[in-house]
């Protein structure tokens, strides 16, 4: 286990930003973190990397504890975080330093030698598209730019672990599809990954965990598409059914609505595929197409914060 977070609870004064919180971060996955604004993901990522002190709770990284009832263990953690690359969400950059300088700077703190870390800063700002203004001002760069020399500074340790904090936000369309094959490249190399995040285009396109945080708790978790299935266990099927010939749906237990003279939506509370097969045989009619419709993350998230 990469991450586990038990009972974690953070009050700022009277506002509770973690309620309990429990959450785990498998070795391999791509985990995204999602949430509405104020929903308590940018203080878990800070009780994380121990920057914030919770209340209560539990935190282990990499199978050991680090923070135990208000207390971290701070030479456990101190190991720990050197396998871990962390993008804040908001983090000031050195604008009087170039690219090279800034992540000389960063390497040097994790001790990484002078040779092995001139290597390192030409293959990550490679990486991340800013090579050919590897000697310019920082405080000439764009927000997107400033956005992937933090995501070079958090590689620049050959992490194990990427935690990444709203890591899209300033870029344009190319730079999050850029963004996107970075992290996907990066697990392929066996790099875990969580980022949080309130887009829910961008979870749903690079992450095969997810986890939906709403008032300091999880309110959702798992595999993408087991979630799907359960929700729509949850809330109904819909089906998109449509016939060779007009059929009645007077007798039917379903909500029907035409959609057509032989199109219909039927909403139940349980897969009817077979059913509808031999009910629409019996009418004399086959069926044309029949589509489970799905929904997507967004349906999902927007019930659970509801």
């Amino acid at each position: 286990m990469i991450l586990r977070i038990e009972g974690l609870v953070k009050n700022y004064g009277d506002v509770r930003a973690l309620d309990g919180l429990n959450l785990e971060v498998k070795q391999g996955q791509v985990y995204g973190f999602l949430g509405p604004n104020g929903a308590g993901k940018s203080t878990t990522i800070l009780g994380t990397v121990g920057l914030i002190f919770p209340q209560k709770g539990r935190i282990e990284l990499f199978g050991t504890e680090v923070f135990n009832e208000g207390k971290y263990d701070e030479n456990t953690l101190v190991e720990a975080k050197k396998k871990i690359g962390y993008m804040p969400e908001h983090a000031t950059l050195w604008d009087f330093l170039t690219p090279v300088q800034t992540l000389d700077i960063i390497g040097e703190a994790f001790k990484i030698p002078k040779a092995e870390r001139s290597k390192k800063i030409e293959e990550v700002l490679k990486l991340v598209g800013l090579w050919e203004v590897k000697n310019k001002k920082v405080g000439n760069f764009s927000k997107g730019m400033k956005q992937r020399l933090l995501l070079a500074q958090s590689l620049i340790n050959d992490p194990d672990f990427l935690i990444l904090d709203e890591p899209m936000t300033g870029l344009d369309p190319s730079g999050i599809a850029e963004f996107k094959n970075v992290i996907r490249d990066l697990n392929k190399e066996g790099k875990t990954v969580f980022f949080s995040s309130h887009i829910l285009a961008h979870v749903e396109e690079i992450c095969d965990t997810v986890g939906v945080i709403v008032k300091g708790k999880i309110r959702l978790e798992g595999n993408l598409e087991t979630i799907k299935r359960e929700f729509l266990q949850k809330a109904g099927y819909t089906i998109i059914l449509e016939t060779t010939r007009k059929v009645s749906f007077e007798d039917a237990e379903w909500k029907v609505t035409p959609l057509g003279e032989k199109k219909y939506r039927i909403v139940t509370s349980h897969d009817i595929r077979e059913e509808l097969h031999d009910f629409v045989a019996s009418q004399g009619a086959k069926i044309l197409t029949m589509q489970v419709k799905e929904p997507t993350l967004e349906e999902i998230f927007i019930q659970m914060v509801e």
